[in-house]
């Protein structure tokens, strides 16, 4: 047993220092990157991501943030006729996301024999990203689809992140218990601080020409900007984006939203909880929030108010202009700057 004596920060514990700016309106600020990954694919969107949720992933979300040039992550459960149905419609905002079971290559490997090369980009995503056979999936996989865009996770430590990109991971997936409705901090005392984690895995990440995806902690729009300043590549939210029309909520009736770890997810896709283990996620009932152009209006504007404070003409410049300033308590009471 050992205690890491260091400082490891959440999004609440800061805030960014404004600096001078050239920029006189939100509206000259270029919210879109291009990517290039190492698998020698390229991108080019908002990088915001749906997370791969019941009512957050969904097919109709997809269809609505191609229009806003981000990206979906579609939940695991969809059939392979959906999928092939939706692939079809060659949107460039869609994420295939699976498991690594058997079943969940082999469920992948009949959709792409049939929508081939319209399926680019993957997600494949566990709860615990440390296991060993999670590494030998992802070698596996990249083994057999060489020229897919690869997303993997959850980690939260540069040492996983490098793990993860050498064996074949593009993009790596960043967060441990910060979600909303996750319980894993609570049921299992595992996690790690989502800022700092952010901060230390993009950096092991742009070593290797890799990038990171912020998974988990965006309550506000604040959060999106936080995470963006702290390195992250792309920002993916679950909470967010939850109770809106096209996550299938209703304004006449009961909406949920669970993590896929509760039981409510698990009664749904698996059954119920297998008694080898307990739910890590919880069930929230929340309101109706109407169409989630609206939504994403808020976040897109808090995301070019920030950069204007900042004096970043583009999202890319965000996090080389950022400064943070902690906002919480500290063992000497003075307050500390993180340049990024």
């Amino acid at each position: 047993m050992r205690i890491v004596e260091d400082v490891k920060l959440d999004y609440k514990d800061v805030l960014i220092t404004p600096k001078r700016s050239a920029l006189s309106s939100r509206s000259q600020v270029k919210l879109e990157r291009l990517f290039t990954f190492r698998s020698y694919n390229s991108w080019f969107g908002v990088p915001i991501i749906a997370a791969n949720m019941d009512g957050v992933g969904t097919l109709e979300m997809d269809a609505e943030f191609n229009k806003q040039h981000c990206m979906v992550a579609l939940t695991k459960h969809y059939s392979d006729t959906k999928l092939i149905e939706h692939f079809a419609k060659k949107l460039d905002s869609t994420i295939y996301s699976m498991g690594i079971s058997d079943e969940d290559l082999q469920k992948f490997d009949n959709v792409y024999s049939v929508v081939g090369n319209r399926l680019m980009r993957v997600c494949i995503d566990v709860a615990n990203g440390y296991t060993q056979s999670f590494v030998d999936f992802i070698k596996k996989f990249r083994d057999r689809y060489p020229s897919v865009v690869l997303m993997a996770g959850n980690v939260v430590t540069p040492e996983m992140t490098e793990e993860l990109i050498l064996a074949g991971v593009d993009i790596v997936k960043v967060g441990i218990g910060p979600g909303s409705v996750c319980t894993t901090r609570k049921m299992t005392g595992i996690g790690y601080p989502q800022l700092s984690a952010v901060i230390e895995c993009a950096d092991a990440a742009h070593g290797l020409k890799g990038h990171i995806i912020a998974d988990g902690g965006c309550s506000v729009p604040g959060d999106v900007v936080k995470a963006f300043a702290a390195g992250a590549d792309f920002v993916m939210l679950g909470g967010m984006l939850a109770g809106h029309k096209e996550g299938g909520a209703s304004p006449f009736g009961e909406n949920k939203f669970y993590g896929m770890s509760s039981d409510t997810a698990m009664d749904l896709h698996n059954g119920g909880v297998a008694n080898y283990r307990a739910s890590e996620g919880k069930t929230v009932e929340i309101p109706y929030r109407g169409e989630v152009s609206r939504t994403m209006q808020d976040i897109l504007g808090g995301l070019r108010s920030a950069c204007t404070y900042v004096g970043a003409s583009e999202l890319k410049e965000l996090s080389k202009r950022a400064t943070f300033v902690r906002v919480t308590q500290q063992l000497n009471n003075s307050l500390s700057t993180y340049e990024i």
